[in-house]
């Protein structure tokens, strides 16, 4: 009997030996499928950017090269040139991205996409964009009087600190790496540079962020940007003139400066830069668009949510309270057209 009820241990250890080994290999194989099938659709769609890019930067580089020569030996005039201008010979809507410099072309991202916001925010029209708002029955409408003394103050910020600052930018990339060279950056290293500069924004601000919001920093410089509560696009770059410098300038302009940047990678990174910022304070989570929830939590509670990412938040703790938070579940990209406010409904107050 021994003998025999260790033969049934055994078969029974051998199954699930078996089985144990089997759930690996089928495990191992479904992982490594998985895995090809990346590698292969992500050598795929890199081959077919890379493709794109090398048939049209030929044309980019031909056009690049005609406007160097057009100032040739004043390169640096393209680095802030006014469009107005130009030689009317010039087909401006091609010569764009390298002709309006590092200042004037996200300018006019910036302003162009923060009228859209200002149409949204003064009239409520269209109508069905106010489903999507976050902060529901704040600023419906923005109140003019407040709404004009920011777009001064946005206006003193990019005329007389953004503009100033990018102008003595100019000589250090000189000396570092011309940003007017010849040859135009290629798109796998445009990549590189573009995950470097994020990366140096996001320590950067972060910890400068931080330190403003610092009792003996806060009430003098940080507090104006808060008197936004529930913000909208054009306060992203309403601040005091201080923190304009140290916490919106700085952390966007190192990054090309430490890479020796080419003057389209520039222009390409402000441009972007200001729309992610204007993003992040319009004070609406639409369809397709990254989500604004993180740092509008950040305006309604000032203790949390310091970053751009959230990647430091998380190590340091400063984002705890946004966790248990609905708007930490809305924190995601909308694919549809329904407002993640009805599809992630706050829970209804408990009676007291």
């Amino acid at each position: 009997m021994k003998g025999e009820a260790g033969h049934i241990l055994h078969n029974e250890k051998s199954k699930q030996e078996g089985h144990i080994w089997g759930s690996m290999r089928r495990t191992a194989f479904i992982l490594g499928s998985g895995l090809l099938l990346f590698v292969a659709f992500w050598n795929s769609m890199t081959w077919h950017l890379q493709r794109f890019w090398g048939a049209s930067g030929y044309f980019w580089q031909a056009q690049w090269e005609r406007l160097l020569t057009t100032f040739e030996g004043k390169e640096w005039i393209l680095f802030f040139i006014d469009i107005a201008k130009l030689p009317s010979r010039m087909f401006l809507p091609i010569l764009l991205p390298y002709c309006a410099g590092a200042i004037q072309l996200p300018t006019l991202f910036f302003w162009s996409f923060n009228g859209l916001l200002l149409v949204a925010d003064t009239t409520g029209k269209p109508n069905f964009i106010s489903r999507y708002r976050i902060q529901v029955g704040k600023n419906e409408p923005v109140d003019p009087v407040k709404l004009r003394q920011s777009i001064r103050t946005v206006l003193f910020n990019q005329c007389m600190i953004s503009f100033p600052m990018v102008v003595f930018l100019y000589p250090f990339l000189k000396w570092w790496g011309d940003p007017c060279r010849r040859e135009l950056p290629t798109f796998h290293w445009f990549l590189l540079e573009l995950a470097i500069f994020t990366l140096i924004e996001e320590v950067l601000f972060y910890y400068s962020h931080r330190l403003l919001h610092h009792p003996t920093f806060y009430k003098k410089i940080h507090k104006k940007h808060h008197e936004w509560t529930a913000p909208i696009g054009v306060i992203s770059l309403y601040a005091h003139p201080i923190e304009h410098v140290v916490s919106n300038m700085l952390p966007a302009i190192v990054g090309p400066l430490v890479m020796g940047s080419h003057l389209s990678s520039i222009t390409t990174w402000f441009s972007l830069a200001l729309i992610i910022t204007t993003i992040s304070h319009c004070g609406y989570h639409l369809p397709f668009l990254p989500s604004p929830e993180f740092h509008d939590y950040h305006h309604r509670k000032f203790n949390q949510c310091y970053g751009v990412l959230g990647v430091l938040d998380h190590l340091h703790g400063t984002d705890t309270m946004f966790k248990q938070t609905k708007a930490y579940e809305r924190h995601v990209l909308l694919l549809g057209f329904t407002p993640l406010s009805e599809s992630i409904p706050e829970s209804p107050k408990k009676m007291e």
